[in-house]
């Protein structure tokens, strides 16, 4: 009588378990673009929200007081509360920034109680209400997890801790505040300047025409929606340290280009190759998102017209754009 033989389980040879490991590596290099491609969208679409939800606040701001919130405030001269005038820029005390403006009318009102707009922004009495992250201000594609950042003089001295901001508002073609002059109404021909009181009547090129937010992120500079600190400077991260640094207005306000007189014209695309810290800037591949004066939020591509990228950024420049132009 033969003994029975047990019989030898099959396995998997060398060769078809490095075969297997290949196609998976495969699948999940085909898979994961298109789940980063999801997470992107889901990202950009609350970017998206943020803005309009800014736009709301923007006309209901509009309605109780009769025109658009300021870029950000000063009193002119200064005075003892305020301060003296920057040299630079003729800024002064309080510096609050159309940001602090909307909280009210972005159901964050305990948190605008919580700063007192009688003093300057950067008092240390309004310490607690300049920290708190407000979410609508917060673009989630941006990589940087820290929610407030050191607000320095040029010398490198911490001046005031501010809340993060994801987004700067236009102030038009040029940079107003590189002229040390009291007066931006010649200077600024967008929706916000310093001590700005435009309303809907001066935006003669149409509300959907007029660019009044954008998108600018911390991976290219620190931005708030707090405020302006007289002698404060901006600077790019370290990423971006071909580019340069910046008085404090670009912390809450943005520019298309160019300035009179540039020759040649220096405009600031979107996601611009300068990384300019007064230009719009996103982590959305191509491009980023804009708030226009009628509420609606638009993608302006990085390869967009450097005619029509100025001519969005003024109120009444008397151009005529497509809707297909952006």
């Amino acid at each position: 009588m033969h003994a029975i033989r047990p019989r030898l389980k099959a396995g998997f040879t060398l060769i078809e378990l490095l075969v297997v490991i290949a196609i998976i590596a495969v699948l999940i290099a085909l898979l994961l673009p298109a789940v980063q491609s999801a997470r992107e969208a889901a990202r950009r679409a609350q970017c998206t929200n943020n803005l309009k939800q800014m736009g709301l606040a923007m006309h209901n701001y509009h309605d109780a007081q009769g025109q658009f919130p300021p870029g950000y405030l000063t009193l002119l001269g200064g005075n003892a509360a305020m301060g003296a005038p920057d040299a630079d820029t003729r800024d002064a005390g309080p510096g609050w920034a159309w940001g602090t403006l909307l909280l009210p009318y972005m159901e964050q009102s305990t948190l605008y109680a919580a700063c007192n707009v009688d003093l300057p922004c950067w008092n240390l009495a309004n310490s607690t209400g300049a920290r708190p992250s407000v979410a609508t201000y917060l673009c989630p594609s941006v990589p940087e997890s820290s929610r407030v950042f050191d607000v320095k003089s040029e010398t490198g001295a911490t001046m005031a801790t501010f809340s993060r901001s994801h987004y700067g508002a236009c102030t038009g073609r040029q940079e107003p505040w590189a002229f040390p002059v009291d007066d931006w109404s010649t200077l600024s021909d967008g929706v916000f300047a310093r001590n700005g009181r435009i309303r809907v009547a001066s935006v003669t090129d149409g509300l959907s025409n007029t660019i009044f937010v954008g998108e600018h992120s911390a991976t290219l500079s620190d931005k708030t929606w707090v405020g302006v600190v007289p002698g404060a400077i901006g600077c790019p991260t370290t990423k971006f340290a071909f580019s340069s640094c910046d008085v404090a207005p670009t912390q809450v306000l943005l520019h298309s280009g160019p300035n009179i007189g540039e020759a040649p014209p220096l405009i600031h695309p979107p996601n611009s190759r300068l990384a300019k810290i007064c230009g719009m800037f996103a982590d959305h591949p191509g491009g980023c998102n804009v708030l226009m004066g009628d509420g609606s939020v638009r993608f302006a591509s990085s390869n967009i017209s450097q005619v029509v990228w100025p001519a969005l950024a003024t109120r009444a420049g008397g151009e005529i754009i497509s809707s297909d132009q952006f």
